[in-house]
């Protein structure tokens, strides 16, 4: 396997050298046609998950992991999408970040180029495939892509389609390559095949990132554990708060930027709590609360330390109420995976201590923790959320996968 994972790392560094040197209107063109063949064969495609889902299920699979997993026809076509829309950004590779004139008439320019090889291990969500590819695509580089066995099917039919599409648009097929997921020990040649891997991101849970940090001998992104908080403050519209809570909460619940936990200054508790035990009760979320939220209504679970600490994505939430705006950001800071954190209120100094209190990727001032997404941010698909704080953190776009390098031009200057 180890042979079988490096000869693929090297075929990809040969596509990377062409990538390299490929204008962005040819890199458009072969996005596009990506597009195009993945909404054609969307039969084949979930034909394949129909068969991964089948037997994940009959394994069984948890239904929030089931959610992520499965596509249909209009799962395909967001992602799609999302390569289209990757096709209309700027191009990151050849813009020069800094630039001057030194005195003695150097002239000097940090311009963006790409990274190389970048090896994406993920768990069982099919739309990264899609996704990761494109973005590598525009930023120039090869993709070695390692999803779980669970979606082994599904991956292998989206990736034989954009891999068509380049041959027919005269890119090299080998800017994506599909490692195989049916031998554990892929992923970790994959993560230690320095020299030939430039760059791995992990995008799953907190164990696949955390095994991957640990063993990777390849420079890691770490992302997206989301332990996400909304903060309900004093000065909140509370008509307001409620919708953001019951959003962040159960618009999709798989997610990692759906909120885990849920803050409420004491200021508005006895107005606010039993509206939202009500709303996210009638919404089926199990409520994990203090005593104050506990007395609010029935079936309200005692909330223990390890609650606040969840990334539970399920229709589940911590929630306690707080005496300052300085004991939820101290809170927040305490059990937050770093992810995303929301304020709801109508004090801009309230906001702006919050945002600058807490410690996390993102911050959303009275707006759900569902926006830190790429496509919701204009960055067209993403490849990540990053929640550590070296070269990238927050959604990772197409400037976030690249390097730079320092082009410095005289006319015979010697030192």
């Amino acid at each position: 396997m180890k042979q079988q994972v490096h000869d693929a790392a090297r075929r990809a560094r040969v596509a990377a050298g062409i990538l390299a040197l490929t204008h962005r209107a040819a890199k458009d063109v072969a996005l596009h046609a990506m597009a195009d063949a993945l909404v054609a064969g969307t039969p084949a495609i979930l034909q394949a998950n129909a068969v991964d889902v089948e037997t994940a299920r009959a394994g069984g699979t948890p239904d929030n992991v089931l959610d992520r997993l499965r596509l249909d026809a209009d799962r395909v076509a967001a992602f799609a999408a999302g390569v289209r829309d990757v096709a209309a950004l700027p191009d990151p590779v050849g813009e020069v970040v800094r630039g001057s004139t030194l005195p003695n008439g150097l002239r000097m320019q940090q311009i963006r180029v790409p990274m190389g090889v970048i090896g994406m291990i993920y768990e069982g969500r099919p739309n990264v495939t899609a996704d990761a590819a494109a973005i590598c695509l525009k930023a120039g580089s090869a993709v070695l892509l390692r999803g779980s066995s669970s979606a082994a099917r599904s991956n292998a039919a989206i990736v034989e389609i954009m891999r068509a599409a380049l041959t027919a648009s005269d890119l090299p097929a080998d800017a994506i390559i599909l490692v195989p997921a049916d031998d554990r020990s892929s992923a970790t040649h994959l993560m230690q095949a320095r020299g030939l891997v430039d760059l791995v991101i992990p995008r799953g849970g907190a164990g696949l990132i955390r095994a991957v940090v640990e063993e990777s001998t390849v420079p890691v992104i770490e992302t997206g554990v989301g332990n996400c908080h909304v903060y309900v403050d004093a000065d909140a519209d509370l008509d307001m708060a409620l919708a953001i809570v019951l959003n962040a909460k159960t618009h999709r619940t798989s997610v990692c930027n759906a909120a885990e936990s849920l803050l409420v200054h004491r200021a508005v508790a006895d107005e606010f709590v039993p509206r939202v035990v009500a709303a996210l009760q009638d919404a089926g979320v199990t409520i994990h609360g203090d005593a104050t939220f506990g007395s609010a209504g029935t079936g309200v679970v005692p909330v223990t330390d390890d609650d606040y600490a969840e990334e539970y994505l399920s229709l589940d939430i911590s929630a306690r109420v707080v005496e300052s705006i300085d004991e939820a950001i101290a809170h927040v800071r305490q059990f937050s995976s770093g992810h995303t954190e929301a304020i709801v209120t109508r004090s801009l100094a309230a906001s702006t201590r919050f945002t600058r209190g807490v410690d996390s990727a993102a911050v959303m001032v009275n707006a759900s923790t569902r926006f830190t997404d790429g496509g919701e941010l204009g960055f067209g698909a993403e490849i990540g959320i990053s929640t550590q704080k070296l070269h990238a953190r927050g959604p990772m776009g197409l400037p976030e996968m690249t390097t730079t390098t320092y082009v410095v031009t005289g006319d015979g200057h010697v030192r």
